[in-house]
């Protein structure tokens, strides 16, 4: 049995913190395992203590405490992370602000809604089942709404609806030094001073702590259709996707699944679809426009020689559709047991789609490990799945190489090192090839906003 990981937290911190949320700050082991690690392949951290929180004032007072003792402090929430972003690999304290989710405001009559950062996207829909209202991100896992504005989450949805940076109206924002801030009023538009809201959404947790967001909400349409298409080739599928974006019909979501994706949510979902490349469309509008939009879509499929077209707006045979989409992560894994999964993405102009998606299935076809390869390709974002065996590090090592290769492609086509999954820890190398000298910038907001580098250290810029 291995020995327990010792906390290094100062006893004065220590002590101020439990005078101030009593046992909600615990350096019991477990928690701090638990606070430690996430779902992506980097090596676990453990934090010093783990402080969970229930209100915007606990969180500007712990902080102020840490920032006094200077300790680093990195914001949890449902731990989902993809790139490392919540590993605290300074140690220092975990703010878990799981507790803070309370949803605060609802106002239909402007389609918005103010929620406290630990609320997950499915408590705040089922909130807003009776009010003829959703909101539409959906990153598959069901993550807290903070976490997801700190780092810009899309999902499937995107293609329609955007991602948090377009559905964020404003934010609350404990800052380094345990001042509160609003980025931004409620109105529809605003001219007046900097984009704030845009400087913390996507920042994970470096710049500020984000303790309540207001969100835009969407009435739900009044028919939604579910369809699905076998394609001979990858190719065939991306080739659809494009002309059908590029044509403007206004679909709400349009995933790619590889074949070893379909293998996978075969297995794992019992799906039972053909083995083959697979699109999965959904259709939201009144009847007429649904129908007329499947059928333009079907009819571009078919020219890039698709078979067994499906589609239904039958809400439990969409409900399942999605819900293999969704849990795509766990069948992927089920694929190899044992084996650690090595996800990441990067997304690129529409054009250049077809260009990266071959050079990576070219570049993963001879490989001893397995790959799936998804995507929200309808906004040129695509996911590879590696599964490595952890004690093989030949696999690692090469599984690391299609990765650089598959993103400095991305990145010389126009695109970006990650399109959703953030920067974290993984993605940092390639910060400096993808933004050049505003990397510097970047430099220069961390350090006026958080002068003694206690949010997040380790994360998002390279040093």
């Amino acid at each position: 049995m291995n020995a327990p990981v010792a906390s290094n937290i100062k006893p004065a911190l220590l002590e101020a913190l439990q005078a101030l949320v009593g046992n909600r700050v615990t350096t019991s082991e477990s928690d701090r395992a638990q606070h430690g690690r996430d779902e992506s392949r980097h090596p676990a951290h453990l934090p010093d203590a783990v402080c969970r929180a229930l209100s915007t004032e606990e969180v500007s007072a712990i902080v102020r405490l840490c920032n006094a003792h200077d300790t680093p402090v990195v914001a949890y929430g449902a731990g989902s992370s993809l790139e490392g972003a919540l590993i605290p690999v300074k140690g220092g304290v975990s703010l878990d602000l799981t507790g803070m989710n309370q949803i605060l405001a609802v106002r239909a009559e402007d389609l918005d809604a103010t929620v406290q950062a630990g609320v997950t996207r499915k408590t705040l829909n089922a909130h807003l089942r009776d009010t003829g209202l959703f909101f539409p991100i959906d990153p598959g896992a069901d993550a807290t709404i903070g976490g997801m504005a700190a780092t810009r989450a899309s999902g499937t949805n995107a293609v329609r609806y955007g991602t948090m940076r377009e559905n964020v109206v404003s934010l609350t924002v404990v800052l380094a030094d345990g001042r509160v801030i609003r980025t931004r009023s409620r109105a529809k538009k605003s001219s007046a001073g900097y984009d704030l809201t845009g400087l913390f959404v996507g920042q994970e947790g470096t710049l500020g702590i984000i303790t309540e967001v207001t969100v835009r909400l969407y009435g739900i349409p009044e028919v939604m259709a579910a369809a699905i298409c076998a394609f001979p080739s990858v190719e065939a599928a991306v080739d659809t996707v494009i002309q059908t974006i590029q044509m403007g019909l206004p679909i709400s979501r349009v995933e790619l699944l590889d074949d070893n994706a379909i293998l996978a949510v075969n297995g794992y979902s019992k799906l039972g679809l053909p083995v083959t490349p697979t699109l999965f469309f959904e259709f939201a509008g009144s009847q007429s426009a649904v129908e007329e939009q499947a059928s333009i879509v079907e009819e571009l499929a078919k020219g890039e020689g698709a078979t067994n077209w499906k589609w239904s707006t039958d809400a439990d045979e969409r409900a399942k559709l999605w819900q293999a989409r969704h849990d795509i992560h766990w069948a992927i894994r089920a694929l190899r047991p044992g084996a650690k999964g090595f996800g990441t993405d990067v997304c690129v102009p529409i054009s250049a789609l077809a260009d990266v998606i071959r050079a990576v299935r070219q570049d993963t076809s001879q490989r001893t490990f397995g790959t799936t390869l998804v995507g929200h390709v309808g906004d040129g974002n695509f996911h590879l799945g590696m599964q490595i065996d952890p004690d093989d590090p030949d696999e690692w090592k090469q599984a690391n190489e299609i990765n650089d290769r598959m993103v400095r492609h991305a990145i010389s086509l126009g695109g970006t090192c990650t399109g959703e999954h953030g920067v974290g820890i993984g993605k940092m190398k390639f910060m400096r090839e993808e933004h050049g000298e505003a990397v510097d910038v970047m430099h220069m907001i961390k350090a006026a906003l958080d002068p003694k580098g206690i949010l997040n250290p380790g994360k998002v810029l390279p040093a």
